[in-house]
């Protein structure tokens, strides 16, 4: 078989499985096993499965998470996140757009303090929804 060919029922494969309403992670890791074990061979394609679970679970950024949800916990519980996003407001609610500019300036302040800017725009926006 061509690599053409291989690559077009890849992507049936791939469109099939979407339409079965399969997740998304699962479709793309199931479709490049199988391209890889085709390319390469069976045994090869299990093996690089095994490492790269390995590698990724034993990431440094992946070792974070616990604590950094411990954070938000007691961020939420204490009050922190909402005092932060009613400062932010009292300087800058009153303008045009204030909601919008408020949730950025609480997201930089949250996301100095933790290190994490991306996943304070998620943990923020959890608490704007409700203003």
């Amino acid at each position: 078989m061509s690599p053409t060919t291989a690559a077009i029922i890849s992507v049936v494969l791939l469109i099939f499985l979407f339409l079965l309403r399969m997740p998304v992670a699962y479709v793309m890791a199931l479709v490049g096993f199988i391209g890889l074990c085709y390319i390469v061979s069976v045994p090869a394609g299990f093996h690089m499965l095994a490492n790269d679970f390995w590698v990724m679970l034993s990431s440094y950024s992946l070792t974070v998470i616990p604590m950094f949800i411990f954070m938000g916990a007691v961020a939420f519980y204490s009050g922190m996140s909402h005092r932060l996003y009613d400062t932010a407001y009292k300087f800058i609610g009153q303008r045009r757009g204030g909601l919008a500019l408020t949730t950025i300036v609480a997201c930089a302040g949250f996301g100095a303090m933790c290190g994490s800017t991306n996943a304070e725009a998620a943990a923020m926006g959890k608490v704007a929804l409700p203003e």
